[in-house]
């Protein structure tokens, strides 16, 4: 019989065996020999997925040896398995009668699961075995904190604690890393910053800094350098006070992701970054007499959300995908003499007291308008989205866009005619009234008649929703006024007769 033992190419991959003829042979017996013999040197017949084994019967051949003599094979079966790893028996044993089950995963895993607790309990698995006791210190994530989200732990508690673990880490590679906590003293500051800059040099990739002070107003400054690092992708700042020198990002060329929660910008003129794909600014303090200029040309998500004081400018956009702008909070962009920008009083603080060059140019709209998806929403009457009406750019690529209350105002409907009149390729218009979401009480459907165009908007426009939580007066004005421009909305007359006795 011809036995073939296929296994990786450095192994010879065949052996011929004649068994001596005797009544009852049969080929299996001799695959069981060729089995026991490979058990006889200590090693069993085991196959990893690096070497596949087989052995497979090709034919029966007449004797060709003399009796009770084998024919030499071209190798020793025996030693075919000799150059694999014996198979880890310990923690095979340990899985099966429900030993250390943890302790049998490989390090990386261990090491991945401890980057999911704080620091503190991470370096406390040292005791558990020898072999924990340095596992602590390769973690790839690390988090500085003080427990759970709604505890404070104050940093004076975690002085000695972080000063000896960056030590003991050296310069090990950190992956992903959260600081939470408070500085009540000043003295603090600048070893917090230290542990900061530390940190980076370790070549973190996502960093998140929610460091808190004590009081309200209070913000915890950056020190005034530079961020530099080849290998941060997202910045997360969390009640941080920030300066012009760390938002420069020039020295951040793989930075895509940056996160500010109420963040302080009063002494930043200018937020710059070549690679930014991704920003978000809610909850957060401008400067009062001046505006901060956003420049990130890369950019493809923004989100504007909640600020206070003044709007900054939005620098050209290209590849700009997705936008949401909103205000909902005391802003200085508000004029309390005209309803729109420049009412001609001095005094007005929102109009004049503005230190600011080409202040007469768009300060949104310009930037948005290489949108493909754009929400707008005003619930504090500030005079941005007018006084950029002026200016009014074309939006060439908006495909949906989203307006609230604030865009409709009767009885022209300036605003909205506008935006309409300067996006050609729109696809999809959202209006909602009085109504956040997201279960609005009335949703009302229409669509553009393509039989009567109109050129006050685009030819292109595939669905219009109103949605607001009742039926009122002023929803019956902006839906005849969509009616002057071809659109038709579902049950619009049923509509008319049912709020006909409150219409006046």
């Amino acid at each position: 019989a011809s036995f073939s033992l296929e296994g990786p190419a450095n192994l010879p991959c065949r052996t011929r065996i004649s068994p001596t003829p005797q009544p009852g042979w049969s080929p299996w017996r001799s695959i069981a020999r060729i089995s026991s013999d490979l058990r006889v040197v200590g090693r069993p017949l085991y196959v990893e997925h690096r070497v596949v084994a087989r052995i497979s019967c090709h034919s029966i051949l007449p004797p060709s040896a003399p009796a009770g003599k084998l024919p030499a094979a071209s190798f020793d079966a025996r030693h075919l398995f000799d150059g694999m790893p014996p198979p880890q028996e310990g923690k095979r044993a340990a899985l099966a009668c429900g030993g250390d089950v943890i302790g049998a995963l490989p390090d990386d895993l261990l090491q991945h699961v401890l980057s999911f607790l704080p620091a503190q309990q991470a370096v406390r698995t040292c005791v558990l075995a020898r072999r924990w006791r340095g596992l602590w210190k390769s973690v790839a994530g690390l988090r500085i904190t003080g427990g759970q989200e709604s505890e404070v732990t104050f940093v004076q508690e975690l002085r000695e604690f972080v000063n000896h673990l960056l030590l003991l880490r050296c310069r090990a590679q950190i992956d992903t890393c959260e600081l939470r906590f408070a500085v009540v003293s000043d003295d603090d500051v600048p070893r917090v910053s230290l542990w900061i800059r530390h940190i980076i040099l370790c070549q973190v990739r996502l960093l998140r800094l929610d460091i808190s002070r004590d009081g309200y107003g209070v913000y915890f400054y950056v020190d005034n350098l530079p961020l530099a690092s080849q290998h941060l992708t997202r910045l997360e700042l969390i009640d941080t006070g920030l300066n012009d020198s760390f938002l420069d990002f020039a020295g951040c060329p793989a930075l895509e992701d940056l996160v500010i929660i109420n963040g302080c910008f009063v002494h930043v003129r200018t937020i710059s970054s070549t690679s930014l794909k991704r920003l978000a600014i809610a909850d957060s303090s401008f400067n009062q007499h001046a505006r901060t200029r956003i420049y990130a040309p890369s950019l493809v998500s923004l989100r504007l959300e909640d600020n206070w004081d003044r709007t900054p400018v939005l620098e050209s956009m290209p590849s700009l995908k997705a936008a949401f702008v909103r205000f909902i909070k005391e802003s200085v962009d508000r004029c309390f003499y005209s309803d729109s920008w420049d009412c001609h009083n001095e005094d007005c603080q929102g109009c004049y007291d503005l230190q600011a060059v080409n202040s007469h140019d768009s300060v949104l709209l310009k930037g948005l308008s290489e949108a493909e998806n754009l929400t707008l929403i005003d619930e504090h009457d500030t005079f941005i989205f007018r006084r950029d009406l002026i200016w009014c750019p074309t939006f060439s690529k908006l495909k949906t866009l989203l307006l609230n209350e604030y865009w409709c105002v009767p009885d022209d409907f300036h605003a909205l005619a506008c935006i309409l009149e300067h996006s050609p390729f729109l696809e999809f218009l959202t209006l909602h009234f009085f109504s956040k979401g997201p279960n609005h009480k009335v949703e009302i459907k229409g669509g553009y008649n393509a039989v009567e165009s109109s050129a006050a908007i685009s030819k292109h426009l595939k669905a219009v929703e109103v949605k607001c939580n009742s039926v009122n007066a002023e929803v019956l004005k902006i839906l005849k006024f969509l009616g002057t421009l071809n659109i038709c909305f579902e049950g619009e007359k049923a509509l008319a007769e049912d709020i006909w006795p409150f219409s006046s």
